[in-house]
């Protein structure tokens, strides 16, 4: 009887964001990188522009900047809860990128 053999092991993939980050068009026909944050991952407390209201540590939600300035842009980002990005062009929000 042959030695048996194990299957090679995979190597686990890196953690990283591109595969939950995409570009979006927005209602005012601008470009948009959204990224998704995972509950797990989700440490601080931040303030939605969609409804005013917190998002708290351990909520899931997205981080969404200007295509054009580039994600190390950190003044341009904005968390939003997910249902109020995706529902934002039904109801404006309460805060302005600038």
């Amino acid at each position: 009887m042959g030695k048996r053999r194990n299957p090679p092991r995979r190597q686990p993939a890196p953690l990283s964001f591109a595969s939950s980050r995409r570009v979006e068009v927005g209602p005012d026909g601008y470009d948009y990188e959204v990224k998704a944050v995972a509950a797990s991952r989700a440490a601080k407390t931040y303030r939605c522009p969609g409804c005013d209201h917190e998002i708290r540590p351990g909520v899931a939600h997205v981080v969404v900047w200007p295509a054009d300035v580039g994600e190390s842009a950190v003044d341009d980002r904005r968390h939003w809860h997910t249902p109020c990005w995706a529902n934002r062009a039904n109801r404006g929000p309460t805060r302005t990128w600038s």
